[in-house]
């Protein structure tokens, strides 16, 4: 065994768990996606308090992102990414679901997404003559 083994607790809150394993940029976002229904441990809702071991399966709804991931350690700090990422493993499927999802993002962005800040002149008087127009 190693000295992190050895130092890794047997459970822990979930929504600690996603903190360290960076799902979350706070445990309040956690806890605030898993009252909202968002994580789902083995297809059932929990609470932010639920113990969490080596082995659960968990379901991460962040946007319109499902991850289904399996829980491979623990741990109580949070590391940098690549350390975070030996925390889970993602299931094949959400893997590929994921990346069609991103590529479809690249190739069809979302209308109105490349606009940054205030609209020119020649933008509000287009704007203004399609809102009078009706």
């Amino acid at each position: 065994m190693s000295a992190n083994e050895l130092l890794a607790p047997a459970a822990m809150r979930v929504d600690k768990w996603l903190w360290a394993a960076r799902f979350y940029m706070t445990r309040s976002l956690a806890a605030q996606a898993i009252a909202a229904g968002h994580v789902r441990i083995a297809g059932h809702a929990v609470k932010p308090a639920r113990e969490l071991r080596p082995g659960d399966s968990l379901e991460i709804a962040i946007g319109d992102t499902l991850w289904q991931v399996v829980v491979r350690a623990l741990n109580e700090q949070r590391r940098p990414a690549s350390e975070a990422q030996q925390l889970y493993q993602e299931s094949v499927v959400s893997r590929d679901r994921r990346a069609a999802q991103q590529e479809a993002r690249r190739l069809a962005p979302v209308p109105g997404s490349q606009l940054r800040g205030r609209p020119t002149k020649k933008a509000r008087r287009l704007i203004r003559g399609f809102n009078e127009g009706l």
